[in-house]
């Protein structure tokens, strides 16, 4: 499902800082927690994965497509169709339906919009395995609670069933009550579709939900040019 070899990549300017990831692969369907402090480089892992930075030499392969063969409007369309995102802020539209938010992914993917079938139905569907109210398809974004904004998320991410989930520190808000009630809402989703997730956190105590643990020191290898 996500493969990255020999991969390099520098951001430009006076940090000069790097990433190398030598090999990294996740199966279909597996269930990953990347753990890494801040400045550890998850972010720029989770870039490069999402082809919205490309890497400097190397290849990375997300459900055996290599991002770097892309043309900058085939990455948008392959990010749309094939990855499920869940940001740490939940990135709603705030003044966008509940219904808006869930669907938007699928405007820009016709093949993950058949597989969704009737949308409309699917996205209450899953706002209902969610836990959330009924009839908040037409609750405007900002309105909601932020457990109720996250749910959201998870239910834009998985709308049209994309083969690959990436969480970006989704739980790094919540109480240890509300996350354990996320977690168990987001792993009943993951794995009843047999949706692959990778999730990147600092936290190691949701390690044992997960199928594997890695760690970013033990995948990845950073550097910063000397000021």
């Amino acid at each position: 499902m996500l493969r990255l070899h020999e991969v390099r990549f520098r951001w430009a300017g006076r940090s000069g800082f790097s990433v190398s990831v030598p090999d990294l692969q996740v199966m279909p369907g597996e269930t990953v927690l990347l753990l890494g402090e801040s400045g550890s480089g998850k972010s720029t892992l989770l870039s490069l994965i999402c082809g919205t930075v490309l890497a400097d030499s190397g290849r990375v392969e997300v459900y055996g497509q290599d991002i770097a063969a892309l043309s900058g409007g085939a990455h948008d369309r392959f990010r749309a169709e094939r990855i499920g995102m869940i940001f740490q802020q939940f990135n709603l539209l705030p003044f966008g339906s509940v219904l808006d938010n869930i669907l938007l992914p699928i405007r820009f993917a016709p093949e993950r919009r058949a597989r969704a079938g009737d949308a409309r139905a699917e996205a209450v569907e899953l706002c209902h395995a969610l836990g959330l109210p009924a009839g908040i398809t037409s609750a405007k974004a900002a309105t909601l609670s932020v457990g109720q904004q996250q749910r959201v998320a998870v239910a834009r991410a998985l709308i049209g069933r994309p083969p690959i989930v990436i969480a970006d520190e989704p739980t790094s808000a919540l109480d240890a009550g509300t996350q354990t009630a996320f977690l168990d809402l987001l792993f009943a989703q993951v794995r009843g579709h047999g949706t692959t997730l990778l999730m990147v956190s600092h936290d190691p105590r949701l390690a044992d939900r997960f199928d594997r643990v890695l760690h970013m020191q033990d995948i990845a290898q950073i550097a910063r040019q000397a000021a």
